[in-house]
């Protein structure tokens, strides 16, 4: 795709276990135009996060391609990918633990750049933090509070501004919002999205719900144990879920709405594969009400169903 600043090409990440090879993540191929949001979701444990990571080389990949600006970062070093890091950087889940206990919110915030050689003199670094505090909407009375005594929202705030320090180009939201109230959520979502327009940043937006995907994202990519089931333009997921699993997905979101009283929703029944040496085939079929012996012995490629939407089903192949 013209234009991507991200993409993957059959990216793995398997974890040696005593019972054999843990497939993480297991042939992912993904495509991020610049400034725009790829939304990640699936079950805890499908391998968002691990992914997340990955492309990031936080976690070496066991196989594939990372393509990132037009370079293969794969075959860098740590030494070359030390100057990239500055254009990648992550937002961590928990508020609290990805931040150091012992320092106050200006120093976390301020420590990118102190770190960072030629950044700038020590009133540049003080006054970007405050700067940076001013964009995420922290007070500036907090510069000197410590994260304990902060809230989850503020606390996530850091983490936001913490990441935008470097001036990156490009983020990954791991589950940024999933541990805080929602009327919190909504703040932190609009706030990312200000963000992008402000700074034009590319997002991969992790989550596992699909109501928050929803409203961040320009297209979703749906994850199963490891692999990819779905992907298409976040209207066209919505309006035309084909995998079964994105249709149990999306029939969990609770409705605001008395007339859905009577909805019967799409329960998924069953014990979720092993993702240790899986055999081949369709990983959700043990789970699939659809299920047949097409879906068994060889796994199920994603092909193109409509514009952008790839499906790997064999009811849509």
């Amino acid at each position: 795709m013209s234009g991507s600043l991200l993409e993957t090409i059959g990216l793995k990440k398997y974890f040696k276990t005593s019972k054999g090879l843990l497939h993480a993540v297991d042939d992912i191929n993904l495509h991020i135009a610049r400034g725009e949001t790829v939304g990640v979701v699936g079950e805890s444990g499908c391998g968002k996060s691990t992914l997340g990571r990955t492309v990031l080389r936080l976690i070496d990949p066991s196989a594939g391609k990372i393509i990132f600006d037009g370079q293969d970062i794969m075959q860098y070093d740590k030494k070359q990918m030390k100057p990239l890091r500055r254009e990648m950087q992550i937002i961590f889940q928990d508020p609290y633990s990805s931040l150091d206990p012992r320092m106050c919110v200006s120093d976390i915030i301020a420590e990118p750049m102190t770190i960072t050689p030629g950044f700038g003199s020590k009133r540049d670094i003080r006054d970007r933090t405050a700067q940076l505090m001013q964009t995420v909407g922290l007070a500036a009375r907090l510069a000197d509070a410590y994260p304990h005594e902060l809230d989850g929202g503020r606390r996530q705030r850091i983490g936001i501004a913490r990441a935008l320090a470097l001036n990156p180009k490009f983020i990954v939201c791991d589950e940024p919002v999933s541990a805080l109230d929602v009327s919190i959520q909504a703040q932190i979502l609009n706030l990312l999205m200000d963000l992008q327009d402000d700074l034009s940043l590319t997002y991969m937006f992790i989550t596992h719900d699909l109501s928050v995907v929803k409203h961040i994202s320009d297209e979703i990519v749906v994850m199963y144990l490891g692999q990819c089931v779905e992907s298409a333009p976040t209207d066209e997921l919505f309006s035309n879920p084909q995998h079964p699993y994105t249709k149990a997905l999306l029939s969990a979101i609770l409705k605001p709405n008395l007339k859905s009283r009577g909805r019967v929703n799409d329960v998924i029944h069953g014990e979720v594969t092993s993702p240790i040496e899986p055999a081949p085939g369709c990983r959700f079929a043990p789970r699939c009400p659809y299920a047949s012996d097409k879906c068994m012995g060889q796994d199920i490629p994603l092909k193109n169903t409509a514009d952008r939407h790839r499906t790997a089903c064999v009811l849509y192949q």
